[in-house]
């Protein structure tokens, strides 16, 4: 049965801007490192706070080319979260460096501050901090650590659109930051994409340069790069798309703070929102009886997912990268159910889904350990 109140739908609500877009591509005939790309790196560039941004191929992309950009790679180490997206950790591997994980405060689900500073060695590198859902991570207790070490940070945004922490856009504590497009993220292209934000003029310029071969000049190498550049039609969307991004957000908190305020005493448990500039690419809430929940909201026609229901340690691929304990993220891994959120939702329906929780009684009692 298609549920009646899906997870969410990719279909665009806003075909007329994304065809002005491509049309506009078309006419040109230029599609690759073009004017489009241009103004979309501006433009993001400003909105994100930031004085410079590059995109590229994928968000996976961008964390790589920040990380090889800063001369992090073979004999580096890079600590994170385990729980994220395994691209998070994946892209560390790929800049040749070593994924080390550091447990999630359980209350935000974060990267715990106190786990990363008990998980440097002499190799560590960098600190590669994920704001998660589109919560930031705890930032100023992250760059004291970072400062203290003389570690680098690049944070893994690629959830957190327009997302701050204390009032200071995320993106913009780091010496880079990456972002990811990908049509389910808040801000999102019609494949894959991803931009590199920083403030600093020659690190978004070595950024350039890696993600088209390696080039100073056509057909002139001067470094292994690579090829991950965001092309033209993309770019052109991205920017239609981002003059709504700020009304789209404000929707997201509507709809967050309606959920929170109907879920209030339901049988499950609201990760608290622990700085007002989360952004809610995801609306997440927590059960021991996670499949007992997912169940009875399936067969009421309310679609869900995980996000996500392993770590990225406990991953078959990460196995030799396993090493330390994260309990947090397994309890967390093992609890977590993403609820529709998205501008096109509406009040109702949340009031619908919240309902249908609120009226779940489990088998077994509810909740988390936290």
């Amino acid at each position: 049965m298609r549920p009646s109140i899906p997870f969410m739908s990719l279909v665009p609500s806003d075909e007329a801007a994304v065809r002005r877009a491509i049309d506009r591509v078309l006419a040109r005939g230029w599609f690759i490192l073009g004017p489009e790309l241009e103004a979309f790196e501006r433009a993001f560039a400003t909105a994100s706070g930031a004085a410079h941004a590059v995109g590229v191929g994928t968000g996976t992309d961008a964390i790589v080319l920040a990380l090889r950009a800063l001369g992090i790679g073979p004999g580096n180490e890079v600590i994170t979260t385990p729980l994220s997206a395994a691209f998070s950790a994946l892209a560390i591997v790929m800049a040749g460096a070593t994924p080390v994980f550091a447990d999630v405060d359980p209350d935000r689900l974060t990267i715990d501050p106190a786990a990363i500073d008990a998980a440097i060695t002499p190799r560590t590198a960098a600190i590669l901090p994920v704001h998660l859902y589109g919560q930031a991570a705890d930032m100023p207790r992250i760059m004291a650590i970072a400062a203290r070490h003389g570690l680098a940070v690049v944070e893994d945004a690629c959830q957190a659109h327009l997302a701050t922490c204390e009032g200071r856009p995320v993106g913009t504590f780091g010496a880079a930051a990456a972002f990811s497009f990908y049509p389910t993220k808040n801000l999102g292209a019609l494949g894959d994409a991803g931009a590199v934000v920083t403030n600093d003029a020659s690190l978004a310029e070595r950024v350039r340069r890696l993600r088209n071969g390696g080039q100073t000049n056509r057909y002139e190498h001067v470094e292994m790069g690579v090829n991950s550049r965001l092309d033209e039609i993309q770019a052109a969307i991205l920017s239609e798309r981002l003059t709504e991004l700020p009304a789209w957000t404000d929707e997201r908190r509507a709809l967050a703070r309606r959920y929170r305020e109907r879920l209030a005493g339901a049988p499950v448990v609201v990760p608290r929102e622990a700085d007002a500039g989360h952004v809610y690419h995801l609306f997440v809430v927590r059960s021991a009886r996670r499949a007992e929940l997912m169940a009875h909201l399936d067969a009421r026609g309310i679609g869900t997912l995980i996000h996500y229901p392993i770590s990225i340690p406990r991953q078959a691929a990460f196995q030799a990268f396993a090493d330390g304990e994260g309990a947090a993220a397994d309890r967390a891994a093992a609890e977590v159910c993403s609820l529709p959120l998205h501008p096109r939702l509406t009040k109702a329906e949340v009031d619908v889904i919240a309902e249908t929780i609120a009226t779940w009684r489990p088998a077994t009692p509810a909740g988390s350990s936290g």
